[in-house]
């Protein structure tokens, strides 16, 4: 007996090669289509904003091809972490194009949603039951987190889409949850052993990742047996190798050897890899411990509304001088602007220089060029629009010691200059909740989905 997993991309709207899609198609038993939709990857932004990281019509296009194989294949199609952050506004959102999918391709289907929203009184009641634990923003949480968030989410494990399926979900669009839980949900209906089925799950979350050459725009296929899992690229031009699979653990990982999950960890000290042909990698050994049921929380607050600009720099006298004239433009802007310097945050971003450790690096000889991006995060808009244009007008202009030019000091690259990005969150949530049961955050409803 096996379960075979086709993971089409890492993440729902990364895309796909129809080379690949069609080989699976063709060439597998497939039980089960599964794809994470999401990451905290790109940030707090699209939490707090309720807005796709990847775009819609990237998603649709995905979503059409995975439906019209579901439907082919008579399979399940799971689908977690809806419209990359996973909240309400999210999962609603991909639902639409679900539907819209449906009704154009004359598709029917019982439909699961699945939420993991997190209601703040809720939150709060937990909290004073002591059962939020610090993970990794190095505080303990507080009432006023909880109450200053924008939206707050959990990352569910694999049983509420194990019961979706057993109730006869036939597509599942879920909220915020674990990346392994639509992967590993038919193999536990089936019972094979939680250690394959976690570790085989990690890899395929990822997509073609773990191949040669790896790619988050292409997919996997997995198949749990009693006793191993074997991995194999859906790209025919792609292999797993063992070095490839193996390494996958260094991936995203605090612990190369301890995969952690809602209800327990894999650990894969003493897993054993194989290489079972050209293209195709055999793990077995990996061991899974029961320990207790723990959530991850993720809440945003918006901090402010941000304002950039970019310019460019080539003049060899200003580059040698760099960090004292803007300190020098910081200086006068606060002067200028009147604000309270707490009400903003001034910043230069120099590429070619600091512009990605944000910390001066001192070179031996000084770059032909810089990249200067003057970014500004206002407690409001008229804040950050203002010091933006402050800044930039200032430093176009500034002048320094040795300076032979009188014309301006930066060239811009866009007409506007100044570029407003829009409101700015931050994680103040992002931590451990401990519960005793499973299903205590996930609400699930189902419909009937399609033409008839």
């Amino acid at each position: 007996m096996r379960v075979t997993i086709y993971s089409p991309t890492a993440i729902l709207g990364y895309g796909f090669p129809l080379e690949s899609y069609e080989n699976v198609l063709e060439n597998y038993d497939i039980d089960v289509i599964a794809c994470d939709a999401g990451s905290t990857d790109p940030g707090p932004y699209y939490l707090g904003s309720g807005k796709s990281f990847t775009d819609l019509n990237a998603v649709k296009r995905d979503l059409k091809l995975l439906l019209k194989a579901r439907d082919k294949l008579g399979v399940p199609l799971i689908i977690s972490t809806a419209g990359g952050s996973g909240s309400k506004v999210h999962l609603d959102m991909v639902v639409e194009v679900v539907k819209d999918i449906a009704e154009s391709e004359k598709l029917e289907f019982k439909l699961a949603r699945i939420y993991s929203d997190v209601d703040k009184g809720y939150l709060k009641e937990k909290l004073r039951e002591g059962r939020i634990s610090i993970l990794d923003l190095d505080k303990d949480l507080t009432e006023d987190d909880i109450d200053e968030s924008t939206r707050i989410v959990a990352q569910l494990g694999a049983e509420p889409f194990i019961k979706a399926i057993e109730e006869g979900a036939e597509v599942i669009i879920a909220g915020r949850a674990v990346d392994v839980a639509p992967f590993a949900t038919i193999p536990i209906i089936n019972g094979f052993d939680k250690g394959l089925t976690y570790h085989c799950s990690k890899i395929l979350e990822c997509g073609a990742i773990a191949a040669e050459p790896g790619s988050g725009a292409d997919g996997m296929i997995g198949v749990v047996y009693k006793d191993y899992f074997e991995v194999t690229p859906a790209n025919p031009s792609r292999r797993c190798t063992v070095k490839s699979v193996a390494a996958h653990a260094l991936y995203e990982k605090d612990n190369p050897f301890i995969l952690r999950f809602p209800g327990g960890e894999v650990d894969i000290r003493n897993s054993v890899y194989e290489q079972v042909d050209e293209r195709t990698v055999r793990v077995s050994g990996s061991r899974y411990t029961e320990k207790p049921y723990t959530l991850l929380l993720e809440g945003v607050k918006r901090v402010g509304y941000r304002t950039i600009s970019i310019a460019g720099v080539r003049d060899p006298i200003l580059i040698s001088r760099i960090n004292e004239i803007l300190n020098g433009v910081k200086k006068e802007v606060e002067e200028i602007t009147g604000f309270d310097k707490g009400s903003y945050i001034l910043q230069f971003r120099v590429y070619g220089l600091n512009g990605v450790s944000l910390w001066k690096v001192e070179y031996e000889a000084n770059p032909v060029e810089l990249g200067i991006i003057i970014d500004v995060v206002g407690d409001t808009r008229e804040i950050a629009d203002t010091v933006c244009a402050l800044a930039r007008s200032t430093l176009l202009h500034y002048g320094f010691e040795g300076r032979i030019t009188t014309a301006g000091n930066l060239a811009f690259p866009f007409s506007p200059s100044d570029i407003y990005v829009g409101e700015v969150y931050e994680f103040n949530i992002h931590h451990l909740l401990r519960v005793d049961d499973p299903f205590e955050i996930a609400k699930t409803e189902y419909e009937v989905v399609g033409h008839g």
